[in-house]
């Protein structure tokens, strides 16, 4: 058994992983905490938090991890995590996936940014920076990224023992996917390698962070009447943006023949359409883009196309999508 290197007044050792359904942030959690309480027999509990269990929607799993000999009487969501997995950099675009940090706590991000260019993006004035690249592992190996961020926090958490998470694994897939096995034990590898990490000393005394929960602007005493849903999940001001799993779509405008097989598919009217004359003068509707906002990255539309006008690409994190974006026209929302 591993000896814990720190813990909290109730003497526990805290990991809050943030997600979105999809990314299997909630199976990882589960393993974790599996791994960490019968294969290195420390006490532990894990347990998650979610909405609607939907692809895109905002998901937590908590862990606790303490020594044996201590009672866990504590299974409320987790406040002050000693680490932080992030499973999607784009969650920074709606919550706070950093709230309640010590100054010392260490944050894995899936990302392809640097850890200064994380450092400054989550505000964040000292602690550790972990980076993997862990959806384009999953990609490589078919496989999801749960398992990759797996391997890069056992770098972290270093008093678990990899070779116990591999049994783990294998004991979870070998019975009803037993031709996942080898894949994922490969991304966990994968991800335990290639992660990196960046340390920043704090310039002066630093404030321990408050932690904030999100709570709704619309109360029972504040909801229009009828109990109105003011912004429903297609509302052309929401940004499904974050759904994305690391494809998108890309329009190849020369090869079009403007047939709308891929609007008509199009889950989200992704597609942004424009009126003009053709050849012969007759007016026809011509593809113009993409609104990448509302692109959930279901890829669809790539399979409906008939002439190869629109292909699968890897959505890197140098602003593709926002480069490309050809924005709706919408009277109530321009930008």
């Amino acid at each position: 058994m591993g000896k814990l290197p720190k813990v909290n007044e109730l003497g526990f050792y805290e990991i809050r992983l943030e997600s979105i359904g999809g990314l299997g942030a909630n199976l990882a959690g589960k393993l974790l905490s599996e791994d960490g309480v019968v294969g290195n027999g420390l006490n532990g509990v894990g347990f998650s938090s979610y909405g609607s269990e939907k692809k895109g929607s905002p998901v937590k799993a908590h862990i606790r991890f303490c020594d044996p000999k201590t009672n866990i009487r504590d299974n409320t969501p987790i406040e002050r995590p000693h680490v932080i997995g992030i499973f999607h950099d784009a969650l920074f675009k709606t919550i706070n996936c950093t709230s309640g940090i010590y100054p010392d706590s260490t944050v894995l991000v899936n990302s392809l940014k640097s850890p200064d260019e994380l450092m400054k993006l989550m505000n964040i004035p000292s602690g550790s920076i972990a980076v993997v690249d862990a959806t384009g592992i999953a990609l490589e190996e078919q496989t999801k990224a749960n398992t990759a961020m797996l391997g890069a926090l056992y770098r972290i958490l270093d008093f678990l023992d990899p070779e116990s998470m591999k049994n783990t694994i294998r004991r979870t897939f070998q019975n009803k996917y037993p031709h996942l096995v080898e894949p994922n034990i490969r991304t966990f590898e994968r991800g335990f390698s290639e992660v990196v990490f960046q340390t920043y000393e704090a310039k002066e005394e630093t404030v321990l962070q408050s932690f904030s929960r999100h709570e709704p602007v619309l109360g029972y005493e504040t909801q229009p009447l009828g109990g109105m849903v003011t912004n429903p999940g297609n509302s052309i001001l929401k940004d499904l943006s974050i759904s994305r799993v690391g494809m998108l779509p890309h329009f190849h405008d020369d090869k079009c023949i403007n047939c709308a097989a891929c609007d008509t598919v199009c889950p989200d009217f992704c597609f942004v359409w424009e009126e003009k004359p053709d050849k012969k003068g007759r007016t026809q509707m011509f593809l113009k883009g993409i609104d990448y906002q509302y692109c959930k990255g279901c890829l669809k539309c790539v399979h409906a196309c008939p002439v190869d006008a629109l292909t699968r690409e890897r959505e890197y994190n140098d602003g593709y999508a926002e480069k490309n974006r050809v924005p709706h026209l919408f009277d109530l929302a321009t930008k």
